[in-house]
């Protein structure tokens, strides 16, 4: 049995799907640019942002790659306090506490911005730590998990890792730990399948492989 489930946030916990295409449509439409469709979206997402944002069609010539991701934050730090959870997550966190596992939550997000969505959600009670990166750039995601393992002695082989994109499975395979992705979040099936990790449709799913 597993002692630990390291959960990504974005997609995963929080269901802001619909609010990010949102976003990249508008920063789209501020260049004059062809928007996105969820499908479109769910193909091009992924990991640096700045090739993400390219290959969806944003440029940088008139506002450089530091003022696109403030704009995103500014925007979109508020309007995630309006989404929902994804179906299953509060049960599945208030399940796994009660069998002895430990939850930790580890995002890409920067930390202030991750902890008042965890207060907000009313989930700060479920999660042993809730790791966040210090910039609104996504950068630092895997340093702070192998952190966290290293200082508190975890053993990876005693860890399951539940994300939704190709960027999970490589932090998944730098911690060293087992990993499912969950096809519901930012990225395609047809993506996620590219990594051959195994995937699971509903987050509650996750208890079977504890």
């Amino acid at each position: 049995m597993k002692k630990y489930v390291i959960w990504d946030f974005n997609g995963t916990v929080l269901d802001d799907l619909k609010l990010s295409v949102d976003l990249l449509n508008l920063m789209l439409k501020r260049q004059n640019k062809k928007q996105l469709t969820v499908e479109q979206y769910l193909d091009v997402f992924g990991f640096p942002i700045k090739t993400y944002y390219e290959k969806a069609g944003i440029s940088f010539e008139k506002e450089s790659f530091d003022e696109m991701a403030n704009f995103f934050i500014s925007q979109y730090q508020p309007e995630s306090l309006n989404q929902s959870l994804n179906k299953g997550v509060k049960k599945t966190l208030e399940r796994l506490k009660q069998l002895g596992v430990k939850n930790i939550l580890l995002s890409a997000s920067e930390q202030n911005n991750l902890e008042e969505q965890i207060k907000h959600f009313k989930l700060d009670h479920l999660f042993e730590a809730v790791l966040g990166t210090d910039n609104i750039k996504a950068h630092g995601k895997v340093y702070k998990g192998i952190d966290y393992l290293k200082t508190h002695q975890i053993n990876p082989k005693d860890c399951l890792y539940i994300g939704d994109t190709t960027h999970d499975y490589e932090v998944a395979q730098a911690l060293g730990v087992e990993v499912l992705l969950y096809t519901g979040g930012h990225q395609s099936e047809r993506v996620l399948n590219q990594t051959g990790a195994r995937l699971v449709t509903g987050i509650s799913d996750i208890i079977k492989y504890i």
